[in-house]
């Protein structure tokens, strides 16, 4: 081997430890860790999954699903929205974000439908659930719903993922190449997920420090690869069986989308009329992707306008049990 090639196969090695060198530098979501969250957590088959209450002890009950990059705290500010209109609110962490375990493996709406399954188990909840999902959370949430519709009040959709998505060259290249997707993706999405959560820091929010928050599960072990895991098995293939299955139960459905959303665009809106002409389609005027927490108070009138007012005895906000 000559000189030039060893240091071709040095700089190769190198390169494709990288990946590795990074993950063993971040921090494990380790018992002692998960025991200063907020919360509580349920010990499920597939790991720990760290939940919370929000709301009256007793009253209808809006299970939130969050989507692919931020954890339930997304839904902190809705929370309190749904609390005043009389629900009462379980939110939580799917695997490898948040304070939730990370194993490893295949993350398809399968695992994550196991997932909230064993949680509402484990939390006592059978039927009369309001389901909300958001982003990747409504791909879960459509797949959940198509399976247990029996169980459902109704099922709400925000800028839901499933009719098709923009995320950028990168993470549509990694999510297509084994191997070598692996290392440009561990390698380029912690750099796009902090110029992304970036350029949103001066945009009204109603979750206190949501750009800290975003950018801080970058630290831990397990999230990049999760993301990676949930790209490959949840938001690569498009939902429409899923949708025409929904469309079959006649489950009241509410799609609710941002004007100017990028990730996913209004055009996502007419292929899901397609599938289920049922749904019921409301547009925030000058939302962007980020509607959960940046036009809160529109996506709750608009939930509101759902079922024409509170569900239930309203009752004020008030903090996490």
């Amino acid at each position: 081997m000559t000189g030039l090639e060893a240091f071709g196969w040095g700089t190769a090695l190198i390169a494709g430890a990288l990946p590795s060198a990074f993950e063993l530098f971040r921090q494990t979501m380790s018992g002692r860790k998960q025991r200063q969250a907020p919360g509580r957590f349920a010990a499920l088959s597939q790991g720990k999954t760290h939940y919370d209450w929000i709301g009256p002890k007793s009253g209808p009950v809006a299970v939130c699903v969050h989507g692919l990059t931020t954890p339930s705290f997304v839904y902190l500010g809705l929370a309190r929205h749904l609390v005043q209109q009389g629900f009462r609110v379980l939110i939580y962490d799917l695997y490898g974000r948040g304070w939730s375990d990370r194993p490893r493996g295949v993350q398809n709406p399968d695992f994550f439908c196991q997932q909230l399954h064993e949680l509402l188990a484990h939390e006592e909840i059978e039927s009369d659930i309001t389901l909300i999902g958001y982003s990747m959370g409504g791909a879960i949430a459509a797949t959940f719903a198509a399976q247990h519709d029996h169980r459902l009040r109704r099922l709400i959709l925000l800028a839901p993922a499933g009719m098709g998505h923009n995320l950028g060259r990168l993470l549509h290249w990694a999510t297509e190449w084994p191997f070598l997707g692996d290392w440009a993706f561990h390698l380029g999405f912690p750099r796009v997920h902090r110029r992304s959560s970036e350029a949103d820091r001066d945009q009204p929010s109603t979750v206190e420090n949501i750009t800290d928050l975003q950018l801080a599960e970058l630290k831990y072990k397990g999230y990049v690869r999760s993301v990676l895991a949930s790209l490959r098995g949840t938001l690569r293939r498009p939902l429409e069986r899923t949708h025409r299955e929904l469309a079959r139960s006649q489950l009241p459905i509410t799609a609710i989308w941002g004007e100017a959303d990028t990730v996913i665009p209004l055009s996502a809106m007419g292929t899901l009329a397609q599938w289920n002409r049922d749904v019921r389609h409301h547009v925030i005027e000058g939302a962007g992707h980020g509607l959960a927490y940046s036009h809160t108070a529109a996506v709750a009138e608009a939930i509101q306008e759902t079922w024409g007012g509170p569900v239930a005895h309203a009752h004020p906000p008030i903090e996490n049990r």
